[in-house]
């Protein structure tokens, strides 16, 4: 019985590197997203940090339009690279995660 604690201690300490390697590797993973008219362009990484954000001249002259089509665009890339992230990680850890009776509906 101990062997087994310790080996299922020894197997989440390496899930828990893998988890942590996962979130650098998100740093590098890219997510675009643009307005449907292609006006606003933006991309974010897979951990949600904005790299880059392109506005076309025609939104400089329309604050409030500029404006919606942030909230627009910005939302629906952060709903996107939750998702990667989310999934990513979640593959990690069920792939980790020792078999615990009642456990295995965590990961779904």
């Amino acid at each position: 019985m101990f062997g087994d604690i310790m080996g299922m201690m020894g197997k989440l300490k390496e899930t828990q590197q893998k988890v942590e390697d996962t979130k650098k590797r998100l740093d590098h993973v890219l997510v675009d997203e643009q307005s449907s008219d292609g006006l606003l362009k933006t991309t974010l990484t897979a951990n949600r940090k904005i790299k880059s954000i392109s506005i076309d001249d025609a939104l400089l002259k329309d604050k409030e339009q500029l404006e919606d089509y942030l909230l627009l665009v910005l939302n629906k890339a952060i709903e996107k690279a939750t998702n990667v992230h989310e999934t990513e990680l979640a593959a990690v850890a069920k792939e980790g995660m020792p078999n615990i009776p009642g456990m295995d509906g965590l990961f779904k």
